[in-house]
């Protein structure tokens, strides 16, 4: 699976598309700024597709801080970054990307029932409060060797090339900070194949916040247990959760 930045369409111009030693030359002269990427996975969701396709999203949860430009950056700003980077960059007409940024996971999906498919979204959104709970994490990479970053493919099986980060921390410098925001101001419209401008949730702050902590989850914890799975509840099996703030599930 992949997070697709730009669909080039066709490698022939003069059908509408770029020249694959043309992408490779831009890519490696360092034109297009490769950050560190760290992800975080934001929603699961059906398209509208019919039958529909099953994505997985990573959208940027709040807009960035245009004016106070030392706070926190949100999660998942390196793919839009990147992704704006490359439209701006690449002007050839078969370019799009269409649904920015999700992973498809299964295509053409049907449930069995409609408890069934609460059930199934009610363990995704389990598992995605425990990745937030754990904050962005890098792609292709080791706790101590971040090597994450983009591939050129030929279809979505065929990886030919690997581009890695040539943008590297720290981005709270105003040197960075000021490149980052510049690419972050308007977003690609689809409909209209202009430039628009973006528009952000506001970031959200739960009020249990301030009154009250999530309680720790000891390592020897059994996940299932701990949370309870909506499946297992489906079919009768015991599985409650603690009266905690989340309950969460481990990624498989």
């Amino acid at each position: 699976a992949n997070v697709e930045l730009m669909h080039i369409g066709t490698y022939n111009p003069e059908w509408g598309g770029i020249s694959e030693k043309e992408i490779i030359e831009v890519m490696k002269s360092g034109k297009i700024l490769i950050p560190q990427i760290e992800v975080l996975p934001t929603k699961v969701q059906l398209n509208s597709d019919s039958p529909p396709e099953l994505e997985l999203r990573f959208d940027m949860p709040w807009g960035p801080d245009f004016v106070e430009t030392t706070s926190e950056l949100p999660p998942n700003w390196q793919l839009r970054f990147i992704h704006n980077q490359l439209f701006k960059h690449f002007y050839n007409p078969s370019r799009y990307c269409p649904s920015p940024f999700h992973v498809t996971i299964a295509r053409k999906v049907e449930f069995r029932s409609d408890e069934h498919k609460e059930a199934y979204f009610s363990m995704c959104e389990a598992v995605l409060k425990k990745w937030k709970l754990a904050g962005p994490r890098p792609l292709n990479a080791n706790p101590v060797d971040n090597k994450s970053g983009i591939w050129l493919f030929t279809d979505r099986t065929k990886p030919t090339h690997f581009f890695p980060p040539n943008f590297l921390p720290p981005y709270n410098t105003e040197e960075k900070r000021q490149i980052i925001l510049s690419y972050l101001t308007d977003e690609w419209d689809e409909k209209t194949l202009t430039w628009v401008k973006a528009e952000y949730p506001e970031k959200e702050i739960p009020a249990s916040v301030q009154k009250r902590r999530v309680a720790p989850v000891q390592e020897t914890t059994n996940f299932m247990e701990w949370c309870g799975n909506p499946i297992e509840a489906l079919l009768g099996v015991a599985g409650r959760a603690p009266a905690t703030d989340v309950a969460v599930l481990p990624a498989k």
